[in-house]
């Protein structure tokens, strides 16, 4: 399904299920593209290195059954360390997928944190840094592919586990996790059942 951003409601509920984790201060959706405006120092993490749990991103989201792919095109004006911006699978607050463009050592970087109890961090950085990217994440059971577009093919980022569960959330998710402020904008964005082929 295209998931209509020109049909975003405020207050929270929205079309086809899809919901605000942590609402934005700020968001607008305008010709289908979704704009939000971060609150202060809001971010996803568990654990690992940092010590902390941080669980108030913003995260847009639909509750899915079984196997799906999700795609996404998104932009961010990033100025500040861990300005992000991308998918996100979620089965609760300890187990969970995000992936997308981080800014670090003053570059966008893609990205991905798996969690599983604690989160880990893998980035790269892209040969192409035009101001857009688009992304996808393919649940299969106990598993979630992140693959991004490279021209006219997709490129595999990262392979990481997920917990086994029935449902899951899944959706557009931003953070910033040094300040307030940061503008992302997110357009076509599609769940459908139908996975990519198997990797090999």
């Amino acid at each position: 399904m295209l998931v209509p951003f020109t049909d975003l409601k405020k207050g929270g509920a929205v079309l086809d299920g899809m919901r605000w984790w942590n609402e934005p201060p700020e968001w607008r959706s305008e010709e289908g593209v979704l704009t939000v405006t971060t609150g202060d120092r809001a971010d996803f993490w568990r654990e690992t290195y940092y010590g902390f749990v941080r669980d108030d991103g913003h995260f847009y989201a639909a509750e899915v059954e079984g196997d799906f792919t999700v795609q996404v095109t998104f932009s961010g004006d990033y100025e500040e360390l861990y300005d992000q911006l991308g998918l996100m699978v979620r089965v609760d607050e300890a187990n969970w997928v995000k992936a997308g463009v981080e800014y670090t050592d003053g570059v966008p970087h893609l990205s991905a944190v798996v969690t599983r109890e604690v989160s880990d961090w893998s980035v790269v950085v892209p040969e192409d840094r035009g101001p857009e990217f688009t992304l996808r994440l393919t649940r299969r059971r106990d598993s979630v592919q992140v693959q991004y577009l490279d021209g006219a093919a997709w490129r595999m980022l990262r392979l990481g586990p997920l917990a086994p569960a029935e449902r899951c959330r899944v959706g557009v998710m931003c953070c910033s996790p040094q300040r307030a402020g940061f503008r992302a904008r997110f357009r076509d964005l599609t769940l459908t059942r139908r996975v990519p082929a198997e990797i090999h």
